[in-house]
């Protein structure tokens, strides 16, 4: 088994993850499919980086870039239109825990230089968007 065998088995972790994210979205209620679109973008950003390293593609890098940014964006657009940012555990979790777990190995991997810089804002992104879409502001609605 090659290093390169072992990033890609390393970008299952998060995409096997995704399947009860998915049976949530699919079937839960408005907030829970909330939850759900803020878990995914999370989980697919992490799987990206992976994949990057397991391929060689530093475009999968590019791509996880622009995840890490559009993801919560695009969850505090439904989150206006709901009402509500429901308070969700599970993605402040996965993302203070996940996120370090993932990209200090690949920074590792990567050594010194603009790679690393650059995965560790797209870590920084990951974590700081899940962080701010995961937690309840003030009451729980979202105003204008």
């Amino acid at each position: 088994m090659s290093t390169s065998d072992g990033w890609l088995a390393a970008a299952l972790v998060p995409l096997l993850a995704l399947v009860p994210v998915l049976w949530r979205i699919a079937y839960g209620s408005p907030e829970d499919r909330l939850i759900g679109q803020n878990l995914t973008s999370l989980l697919a950003g992490l799987a990206l980086l992976l994949a990057a390293q397991g391929f060689h593609r530093t475009s999968y890098t590019d791509v996880a870039l622009v995840v890490s940014v559009l993801g919560p964006t695009g969850t505090l657009i439904y989150a206006r239109f709901l009402g509500v940012l429901p308070d969700s555990r599970l993605v402040r979790w996965t993302a203070l825990v996940g996120v370090p777990a993932t990209v200090l190995p690949l920074c590792v991997a990567t050594g010194p230089g603009r790679s690393m810089a650059k995965l560790l804002l797209i870590g920084a992104l990951l974590i700081a968007g899940s962080v701010v879409t995961s937690t309840r502001g003030g009451k729980g609605g979202i105003t204008a």
